[in-house]
Order: structure tokens, then C-alpha cells, then sequence
């Protein structure tokens, strides 16, 4: 197993926007992230991902990007970035950034030049083709509703946009553009941050063509999706970024990959292949959806386990997993996994549990480590163009208002974006303004202030799991067994290297259980790490799990 500090590090993400405003205006910026890196050195995380602050018009909050090497004007300076930076380092905090290369903002220079004339040394930045019969060049939908074409009438040519018609995709076939690409990010590595995370890097390549997906009889759009991901090129345009700049830097690299089985991912993460460290798949995230997105199922215990067992077996010995249950563009883990009424507190930490004691590199989504919840806004107070995209698409073939806002309660990205709670003073002291955003109401009641001063608190069990993970390369690097594999209420597990050994016992659930250790398991001496309730020590052989109870043991042989 080779050894890396990203292995070994704890990921806090922040969404800027909505972190910390320092000056009043509303919107979360670089100053208010400097006022609270303190705050993010106690919990233990020991790298941050910057969700995007380049200059940007914020069609898609900062991933419609205008200028790759410039801030964002609500967000503060390159002056500002740069204090950033030296402050993260002094306290030995690494820096990952958003890469958005698969698109830019239609108000990024190359674009504006593009979208001028058919021989503007610009225009095959991006991808243009002729309109079919009055129609668009194929029948691909975007992934926020309608065409992913746009009629452009200066030229008469359709661009491509799988997001908003204010993201062009970027044509990653010239030469010119990908070694603008490339300088770009030497510009930041040479700065001093310590990675990227990629935004949809398996989109950069589409199949040639552009044919027409597969499209089905109630089907609006066909779907391109296959066509344009995981494509044809992908692979060779990742090596070539490695070689050239990724392999010259000591940084992490983690790449947001839709749509990737375990099989295609071991191409993107296996080391000898020198592409990424690991990446974002979203197998797991999709457990709770039918058809689409918003068609919402109930999910099964036993499918969860099998998906990250599934992941763990094809990754352990070739590549490297990400551990997230929530982040800016998934609902809040609390509310989606566990219980954000009765048991918010132990379910929260429960699932924090498997998450900082499975193999892979864990990620904290601002917020989650005080059990911020899910929100339920009136549709008007809605900012994501994802939401208002769908329901307006959606009211207008005839569904009902009340069904598509139980789908906007559960899986809307509003509910990661309402400001972080800092304390129980107004607008969760986040803003001494008019927050961008409504801050969720429960702030009274959960905010980091109250947390800080609990030692019962979610906050207090996240910094003594980092601790464990720190303390005990076991669960860092060793290997899980999976117990209680069909069981629909008990997650359990033991982490095993060399001589040591760890034990994971989680109720997922409400009901209370029992818990038997199998007689596989040998072990002379055994030791509680952790726990989500007070233990009275009767063994380990037989346990009653409570609610959402969560437990990590230390076996010994010797």
C-alpha cells in the first residue's frame, strides 16, 4: 500500500457563498473563510476544497466561469486568495481548488471571440455544428432541462451546453485551448495550492458525431449521456494533463466522474495509469432514485452495503475511494440517511462513523459536522437553476405542484446551499446583511456556537473520530470484512493490518437490534474507541443496539 498524506487527510468542503460573509453584503467570502480557519484546524479536517471562486456571472454559482485566473468580485481579491493561502499553510490546512474545464461562462473572453464568426481563431474552442432541418444538431438534453443546444443567430450554428445555455462546452479536440488549460493550472499550482477537484472531468470527451441518443417514447430529449461520457478520448487527454503538469507538483487530485462503474473507474484511478488519485462516483447517491433524479424510492440497507462494498473491492489494491454521504449539489446526509427529528444527534454521528472508519479518504460538507439539516422553502425562494429549471419544465407537462416539491424537499441542492449556522443571533450569524440565501430556521437550535460548548455535541464526536483516524493507520489502510451482509438493520465491519484490528458496529436504523460477533472473529483483549451513546461494558459478544447506535472497538490478540 503506498502511503499519501491525501490518503491520510480529512477533506472539509467549503461552498463560499454561503460559509461566512465578512462584509455584509450576504454572500459568504475569502475574508470570512480566513476569520474561521481556526475554527476548521480544531475539528481536525486537514485539507480544504474550495468550491469555485474565479470571476464568474453565477448562472450556476461560480461553475460558469468567465476568468480562470481572477476572483470572483463578491468574493474578495487575488490579494485576499493569497492571504488565504499563507494562512491555510501556517496552520497546516492544504488547499484543493474546482477545476471547471469541461465548460466555461458564454461571457468568458474565448467564447465572446468564439461566437463572433466562423473563422475567429476562438471559435473551436468550443463546439458549434449546424442546425438539422430547423431543429438542433442532435436530440441531447441538457442536465438542467431543455436542448443541450443553443440557436446562436450571428452565425446561424448551434453551440453545445450540457448545463445552462450560459455554459458552452469547451471543445478539448484543439490543441490550443488544451494548452491554455494546462497553463492555467500551472498558474495555481504555482501559486501554492495542493490539488484540484475536477468538476464533470468524464464529460471532456464526446463521441464523434455527435449522434442522437437513445430516446424514449414519453421522452422529451434523447440521451446523450453515453455519448458524452467516459468518452472516446478521455483517458488520453488525462494522461496528457498528468504528464505535463499534474506529475510536476506533489498534490491530490480527485475528479467528479457521473456515470462510472467500478470497472471504468479503475481506468481513471489506477496509480500505473497516472490520471487521478480517486474520484466522486454516484452510485450510492442515485440509491434513492427511480427513473430520474426526482422520481424518489426507498432505499435498502443491504443495497447501501453492497454499493460500498462493491467499490471498496474494485479500488483497494489499484486506487483510492472518496467517502461523502452529502456535498453543494446532494441533499443534507442527516435528513437523506438517518433521522433529523427524534435522533438527529445519534444518527449523525452514526453516519459519521462509517464514513471516517471505511477505507478511503472522507469528506466533510460545511455544516454536517453540527447535523445541519434539509430545508422547505415556498418555490419562490428557491435560487438553484437546477430547481426552478425542473419545476417549471415539470408544471408545464401537467404535474402536480405538491409532488414536485416533496422532490425538491428531499433531493434539492438548496438544501446544502442554505448558510452555514454559526450561532443563534440573526440570519445564524453568517451575515450581518440580507443573506443571498433564507438561512434554514432551525439555526436556534443547531449552530456551531451551541456545539462548541456541548462536549455531547456531533461537532465534539467528528474531532475524536479524526483523532482515531490519525492515531490508527488500521483505519486508513487496512482491509474491511464485511459481517451481518444481508442484514437490513446492522452495518458492521472489522478494519484489519498487521497486528491490528478495529470493529464497527452500526444500527442504521430506529429499531432497536441485536448484535451477535461472529464466531470468526478471535480476539483476546477488546477496547471502546468510540461510541454515539454511554456503554455500560457487558461484553462484546452480545449487544443491544439502540437507536442509530454507533460503536468502534479495538480487538487485540495478544
Amino acid at each position: 500500500m503506498n502511503k499519501k498524506w491525501w490518503k491520510e487527510g480529512v477533506v472539509y468542503q467549503i461552498y463560499p457563498r454561503s460559509f461566512k460573509d465578512s462584509n455584509g453584503d450576504g454572500i459568504g467570502d475569502i475574508r470570512g473563510i480566513i476569520e474561521k480557519l481556526d475554527y476548521i484546524k480544531k475539528l481536525g479536517a486537514n485539507i480544504i476544497w474550495l468550491c469555485p471562486i474565479y470571476k464568474s456571472p453565477n448562472d450556476d454559482n461560480g461553475y460558469d466561469i468567465s476568468n480562470y485566473r481572477s476572483i470572483m468580485d463578491e468574493f474578495g481579491t487575488l490579494d485576499d486568495f493569497n492571504e488565504l493561502l499563507v494562512e491555510m499553510h501556517k496552520r497546516d490546512i492544504k488547499l484543493v481548488m474546482d477545476l471547471v474545464v469541461n465548460h466555461t461562462s458564454d461571457e468568458h473572453k474565448w467564447f465572446v471571440e468564439s461566437r463572433k464568426s466562423k473563422d475567429n481563431p476562438y471559435r473551436d474552442y468550443y463546439i458549434w455544428r449546424k442546425g438539422k432541418d430547423g431543429n438542433p444538431p442532435n436530440n441531447w438534453g441538457s442536465f438542467f432541462s431543455g436542448s443541450a443546444w443553443q440557436y446562436d443567430e450571428n452565425t446561424d450554428e448551434y453551440y453545445l451546453h450540457l448545463f445552462s445555455k450560459k455554459q458552452p462546452d469547451l471543445n478539448w479536440e484543439n490543441e490550443k485551448l488544451k494548452s491554455e488549460v494546462y497553463n492555467m493550472m500551472k498558474f495555481w499550482f504555482d501559486k501554492g495550492i495542493d490539488g484540484f477537484r475536477m468538476d464533470v472531468i468524464n464529460l471532456i470527451s464526446k463521441v464523434q458525431g455527435l449522434p442522437d441518443g437513445h430516446k424514449g417514447d414519453n421522452d422529451l430529449y434523447g440521451n446523450g449521456f453515453p455519448l458524452f461520457a467516459n468518452g472516446p478520448r478521455v483517458h488520453e487527454y488525462l494522461q496528457e494533463m498528468n504528464k505535463k503538469v499534474l506529475s510536476k507538483y506533489d498534490i491530490m487530485t480527485v475528479g467528479e466522474t457521473p456515470g462510472v462503474n467500478p470497472e471504468t473507474a479503475r481506468l481513471y484511478v489506477n496509480e500505473d495509469r497516472k490520471e487521478l488519485n480517486m474520484l466522486f462516483q454516484f452510485e450510492l447517491m442515485d440509491i434513492d432514485s427511480g427513473s430520474e433524479k426526482w422520481d424518489l424510492k426507498p432505499w435498502k440497507l443491504t443495497t447501501f452495503k453492497n454499493i460500498m462494498y462493491k467499490w471498496y473491492e474494485a479500488l483497494k489494491e489499484q486506487g483510492w475511494n472518496s467517502l461523502f454521504l452529502n456535498n453543494h449539489d446532494q441533499p443534507r446526509m442527516v435528513s437523506r440517511f438517518g433521522n433529523d427529528k427524534k435522533y438527529r444527534l445519534e444518527s449523525a454521528k452514526m453516519l459519521a462513523t462509517l464514513l471516517h472508519t471505511w477505507q478511503g479518504t472522507p469528506y466533510i460538507y460545511q455544516g454536517e459536522e453540527i447535523g445541519m439539516t434539509n430545508v422547505e422553502f415556498d418555490i419562490t425562494e428557491y435560487k438553484d437553476i437546477e430547481i426552478i429549471n425542473m419545476f417549471n419544465e415539470k408544471i408545464a407537462q401537467g404535474m402536480k405542484k405538491e409532488d414536485l416539491m416533496k422532490s425538491i424537499y428531499a433531493k434539492g441542492r438548496d438544501n446544502a446551499r442554505t448558510p452555514v449556522q454559526w450561532d443563534e443571533s440573526e440570519n445564524a450569524g453568517f451575515t450581518t446583511g440580507e443573506p443571498w440565501i433564507k438561512v434554514n430556521p432551525n439555526y436556534k437550535e443547531i449552530n456551531i456556537k451551541s456545539a462548541l460548548e456541548d462536549k455531547n455535541s456531533i461537532f465534539h464526536y467528528y474531532q475524536n473520530l479524526i483523532k482515531l483516524r490519525k492515531e490508527y493507520d488500521v483505519i486508513v489502510y487496512g482491509d474491511i470484512n464485511l459481517l451481518y451482509k444481508n442484514d437490513e438493520n446492522i452495518f458492521a465491519y472489522t478494519r484489519n493490518l498487521n497486528d491490528e484490528s478495529i470493529l464497527v458496529i452500526l444500527n442504521f436504523f430506529e429499531k432497536e437490534v441485536e448484535f451477535k460477533l461472529p464466531k470468526e472473529i478471535e480476539f483476546k483483549h477488546y477496547e471502546l474507541l468510540l461510541s454515539n451513546y454511554k456503554v455500560q461494558d457487558c461484553g462484546i459478544n452480545n449487544i443491544s443496539l439502540k437507536p442509530y447506535e454507533a460503536r468502534v472497538y479495538k480487538l487485540q490478540n495478544s
